[in-house]
């Protein structure tokens, strides 16, 4: 994927554009993080990253990038249909590894710990769901 294009992705936008992006990425984040578990090799970095992303200390400009980032992973059609189960997550991997590299002093340890409790809970992979709740 080219450079010009996710940097194009990663544009922080406004505010506006932010919260619509963070209640997109709230809405759709674990479900397409359940779906992608096994083609995404740094799953837990995604996690980590959502959490990062709504943490209200993070600065605007790091949420806005990471919110971008999981915004377009999220997003139910985009360069590669993500129903292509093997390829169909690597524009998304690209876009978020970009996102990564450029934000990565950012996403604390609390934000890991917050991705390791999910993922290890795992009610199927909500973690606003516990297994009593279903």
């Amino acid at each position: 994927m080219d450079e010009v294009k996710i940097g194009e992705i990663l544009m922080p936008g406004d505010e506006e554009t932010q919260a619509r992006q963070e209640a997109r990425v709230r809405r759709s984040f674990w479900p397409t993080l359940k779906k992608a578990l096994r083609v995404i090799p740094f799953s837990r970095d995604v996690a980590a990253a959502y959490y990062c992303a709504i943490d209200p200390q993070t600065p605007t400009r790091v949420r806005g990038v990471l919110l971008a980032a999981l915004g377009y992973f999220v997003l139910p059609f985009d360069l590669i249909p993500d129903m292509f189960v093997m390829v169909g997550f690597t524009d998304d991997v690209a876009v978020l590894a970009a996102a990564f590299r450029m934000i990565q002093a950012h996403i604390k340890d609390e934000h890991y710990q917050a991705a390791d409790r999910a993922l290890a809970n795992d009610p199927d992979l909500d973690p606003t769901r516990t297994a009593a709740t279903g």
